[in-house]
């Protein structure tokens, strides 16, 4: 009761005429984070459900904790098995790990080592790299929701809580910082905030941010090098070791299904992804149209070029169940096509949706091998047909209904 107790107390200061009314969202936010609203309706003429937005919220976060251990141990994994190859102090450029010093102290602190067989060791590297990212996506976007609430005199919404999330699941490890801050700031203002806020925006913004650094940073975000968290090493994604007619594939299927392989941090693991699905769907919030849809579409037409072949592009020669656990497919569909407010509303446009998602993903990938991932850019292209899928099927019901009444 402590704690409610000094809210309460300092409430007055945040109130219209307070001295600290301009800085009422921030208050409201943290309020509301820690404990249910104490107002209630007074008459009955509101319909009440337990399912708000703040639920909405908590729900699509659940379903991304399993992501986020992946993305913790998959990104310490895939340094520490380089560092592990490196048995002298020779191996290293003067002589030093090619890890920012600061990281290096805090291993050495926290008593672990580069062992890729270590759970612990593997989870705290990749700790080192994600929280960072984390931490900026945080506090830049924080900033912008901040300034645009106080503006609008309205609550901060809990829909910036999801997108801090996401945000640093779809950066690679070795991304930096000050991109991190330019990046969110990016998908915080132009993808959401020019359209209203939260429920109006047309793009998603976690994806918006990322597509403003894709190409404006392109060596920082799809270069080899940035991959592996480790300093000079380049290593290629598996996709792009498929597209390399002078690579083969150097991951198994079930590492691929797991998520441990090269890649951005948390986008990686199908399984992760197939958890996240199940949460979604049971709790409501995410459709299974769109990701049955969008699997059938990726399928269907990467095994019809699969079947066609093509002795220039290895890209045709992939199979289709490849497709399903390498790059950000599965991320990409759970999470960024079900976006209940930049996704298809009707249920018929859903699954039109969400097909056309996999068919651009399967073009993209196969059609265009100098850039063999192409979830990020099908998402946003299908978000902004989202509204013209479902005019055209409220348009379809209303002629029907009018030609049924007129019988």
């Amino acid at each position: 009761m402590g704690l409610r107790n000094f809210l309460d107390k300092y409430h007055k200061h945040f109130e219209e005429g307070g001295k600290l009314e301009k800085l009422f969202p921030l208050y409201e936010m943290i309020d509301t984070f820690l404990y249910t609203p104490g107002k209630v309706t007074q008459r009955a003429s509101h319909v009440r459900d337990e399912m708000d937005l703040k639920r909405v919220m908590m729900w699509v976060v659940y379903s991304l904790i399993p992501a986020v251990f992946i993305a913790l141990y998959n990104t310490g994994l895939q340094a520490n098995l380089v560092l592990e190859q490196m048995t002298s102090p020779f191996d290293f450029p003067g002589g030093k790990l090619p890890i920012e010093s600061w990281r290096l102290d805090m291993l050495s602190a926290l008593g672990v080592g580069f062992s890729p067989n270590s759970i612990i060791a593997c989870m705290l590297h990749g700790a080192l790299y994600f929280f960072p990212v984390y931490i900026v996506t945080l506090v830049a976007g924080g900033i912008w929701e901040l300034i645009f609430a106080s503006v609008r005199k309205h609550e901060i919404n809990e829909g910036f809580l999801v997108t801090s999330l996401l945000f640093p699941m779809i950066m690679p490890p070795d991304i930096p910082l000050w991109q991190v801050a330019i990046g969110i700031s990016f998908g915080v203002v132009i993808g959401k905030e020019v359209f209203g806020g939260v429920g109006m925006n047309i793009f998603n913004p976690a994806l918006m941010g990322r597509a403003f650094l894709f190409f404006a940073y392109p060596a920082q975000i799809s270069g080899d090098k940035v991959w592996v968290a480790v300093d000079g090493v380049s290593r290629a994604t598996p996709l792009a070791e498929v597209a390399d007619p002078a690579l083969s594939i150097s991951v198994s299927w079930m590492d691929a299904f797991l998520g441990f392989i090269p890649g951005s941090m948390g986008e990686t693991s199908t399984l992760a992804a197939l958890f996240g699905a199940a949460v979604l769907i049971i709790g409501g919030i995410g459709s299974w149209r769109v990701m049955l849809s969008g699997v059938v579409g990726l399928v269907s037409l990467s095994a019809l070029l699969n079947v066609i072949g093509s002795s220039t592009n290895p890209m045709f020669n992939l199979s289709p169940m490849w497709h399903l656990v390498l790059g950000s497919f599965s991320f990409g569909i759970v999470w960024m096509a079900t976006d209940p407010v930049t996704s298809a509303q009707t249920e018929k446009g859903k699954y039109v949706y969400g097909f056309l998602i996999g068919i651009l993903v399967a073009l993209i990938r196969l059609v265009n091998p100098a850039y063999p991932e192409g979830v990020m850019l099908a998402i946003l292209f299908c978000n902004m047909f989202a509204p013209v899928i479902d005019k055209i099927f409220i348009q379809a019901n209303v002629k029907r209904r009018l030609a049924r009444n007129a019988r």
